[in-house]
């Protein structure tokens, strides 16, 4: 019998670039599996495929040795945030008060 074969999507943005790669697996893949078959982790040398967070479609698979792929999924793997959005909200509003202030 011949073994259900899917296609999935791998993507990644660094800071300097972005790549999409296809890649088809056996139906029943699990998310880590994809990502360590799609060879994201050769392009991109500083991802530790086992332990950074990923999501399907923007939503964050919590065990992703356990989820499997469905055909037409994009996984995508997320890195740290380098500022925190509400700290720069509130630094943001403050410096418009501010200048506010100064304009009265």
């Amino acid at each position: 019998m011949v073994e259900a074969v899917i296609d999935v999507e791998v993507v990644y943005a660094a800071i300097d670039r972005q790549v999409l790669l296809s890649v088809s697996v056996p139906a029943g893949t699990t998310v880590r599996a994809a990502l360590l078959k799609s060879g994201i982790g050769e392009v991109f040398s500083e991802l530790d495929l086992a332990s950074c967070p990923v999501g399907i479609f923007g939503k964050v698979i919590a065990d992703p040795g356990k989820h499997a792929v469905q055909a037409g999924d994009r996984i995508e793997i997320y890195r740290p945030l380098l500022a925190d959005p509400k700290e720069v909200r509130r630094l943001r509003a403050a410096k418009a008060a501010e200048a506010k202030t100064r304009n009265q």
